[in-house]
């Protein structure tokens, strides 16, 4: 991605637009789900820490690990193909080496809004069961935490859902402030955002 900065000439080919777009909006998928994932282990580790390597067997870190990589690569499947099935204006080559939703839509000449709602669903769908999983295995830690009889305990703990939170805070809040910018040229391009925060 950082090849952008050094070269001039920064366009790139029809099918290397789609490969880059189809990997990239895979990846953002799939951290969205991994961070929940990692909020439901700390919410095993809070709650039953002497059970917690029962609970979390290793084929369960591997059935949810593979879970969230099926889950984006077939949501990245479902909004890449739904992109090339439209009809695009111009030589095949992009005028634009990035991923952005609305750099692609906005050569295509034919009716962009299937693609645009199946964008906007997919979304819409995987930011809310992402944020439900998260807030919900929090919610559970706090209470836990809020019983602890122990200030040493309430430290430890919170100290090690520190760098989680951190995390989550920078993902979710820089696709949040993205999301209540300028309005976007297209409809539903709003969704950009998940691959513009890759490339930052």
């Amino acid at each position: 991605m950082l090849e952008i900065l050094v070269v001039e000439d920064r366009t790139i080919s029809f099918n290397g637009f789609m490969t880059q777009f189809f990997f990239i909006c895979m990846f953002v998928i799939t951290e969205m789900f991994m961070l929940a994932v990692m909020a439901y282990d700390g919410f095993v580790a809070v709650c039953n820490p002497l059970l917690y390597t029962v609970a979390m067997s290793h084929k369960l870190c591997a059935f949810l690990e593979a879970g969230t990589y099926t889950w984006g690569g077939l949501c990245s499947l479902m909004i890449t193909n739904s992109l090339v099935q439209l009809s695009y204006c111009g030589s095949g080559l992009m005028n634009h080496f990035g991923c952005e939703y609305s750099a692609i839509i906005s050569v295509s000449c034919s009716d962009s809004s299937f693609s645009q709602m199946a964008c906007l669903a997919i979304s819409i769908f995987s930011e809310a069961c992402s944020l439900l999983i998260t807030l919900a295995s929090y919610v559970f830690i706090v209470v836990i935490v809020i019983r602890m009889p122990s200030k040493g305990g309430l430290r430890k703990t919170f100290s090690t859902c520190t760098s989680h939170l951190t995390a989550i805070s920078i993902f979710h809040g820089s696709s949040s402030f993205s999301t209540v910018g300028p309005t976007p040229e297209t409809p539903g391009s709003w969704l950009k955002w998940r691959l513009h925060f890759m490339q930052s």
